[in-house]
């Protein structure tokens, strides 16, 4: 009996581990994805998805408030405004160029922000996964 509560307790002090995100190419299949999950679950930050060759990327940002209306989008010294409109399960969706400057940038040194009223939602994806976001602008670019 002992030993179940002081299993019990060292459970309740070490939290379990943080999910394994990171960002996944889907370049197999139609559309083109590029996603920021946790794999083998129904985890997602953001995912940007085309059909091959459109130079249209459509974005969709998941968690948070879900947000719509007019969207100013950044990355390095580029910018754009898009349309954002509310998904199904409260996710932001926002459609962008692969061909625009602000693209461009963002495969650069992925960074960008998304900017809707007062709220700010970035999309930053890692150093060691810029390839993938530079293969699936390729891909996508017409």
């Amino acid at each position: 009996m002992i030993a179940l509560f002081v299993a019990a307790a060292l459970a309740a002090q070490n939290p379990p581990p943080e999910p394994a995100w990171t960002w996944t190419l889907y370049a197999d299949a139609e559309p083109v994805v590029l996603a920021h999950e946790v794999p083998d679950t129904a985890s997602l930050r953001t995912t940007l998805e085309c059909h091959p060759g459109t130079s249209v990327a459509r974005l969709t940002l998941y968690g948070g408030a879900p947000l719509a209306g007019m969207a100013r989008v950044t990355a390095g010294d580029a910018s754009a405004v898009a349309e954002a409109a509310t998904a199904r399960a409260g996710a932001t969706k926002l459609v962008l160029r692969t061909d625009h400057p602000v693209f461009a940038a963002f495969t650069v040194d992925g960074r960008m922000a998304i900017i809707i009223g007062d709220q700010r939602r970035p999309v930053e994806v890692p150093a060691a996964h810029l390839a993938k976001l530079r293969r699936f602008a390729e891909l996508c670019s017409g």
